[in-house]
């Protein structure tokens, strides 16, 4: 597990993309429950970042208006097909960690 930012960081119903090295990494905080997944979407090369949070754990690109289950990563509303990678998440007090 990774260090990759503080609540603070990630306020209610925001994203924030945190680069990882050869990647980037979105996360997201619904109503107080966080995410991680590639900041990426699966359509198109267009981060994830720019969109915004719909209905709890789903995702909207900006760009096409793909939509992604946050938890699982899965396509739900098209163009997008394929899935996001998702990322497992550990809070440890206001640190987010997450498996990269």
């Amino acid at each position: 597990m990774r260090r990759l930012a503080s609540l603070a960081d990630v306020p209610p119903n925001t994203l924030l993309s945190v680069n990882v090295g050869e990647f980037a990494v979105c996360l997201a905080n619904a109503d107080g429950k966080i995410y991680a997944f590639r900041d990426n979407c699966s359509h198109k090369d267009f981060p994830m970042s720019a969109g915004s949070i719909h209905g709890g754990a789903t995702i909207e690109c900006a760009w096409h208006g793909a939509r992604f289950d946050m938890a699982t990563g899965k396509a739900i509303r098209l163009p997008a097909i394929k899935p996001i990678q998702t990322y497992e998440v550990t809070l440890d007090g206001d640190d987010i960690l997450v498996a990269v």
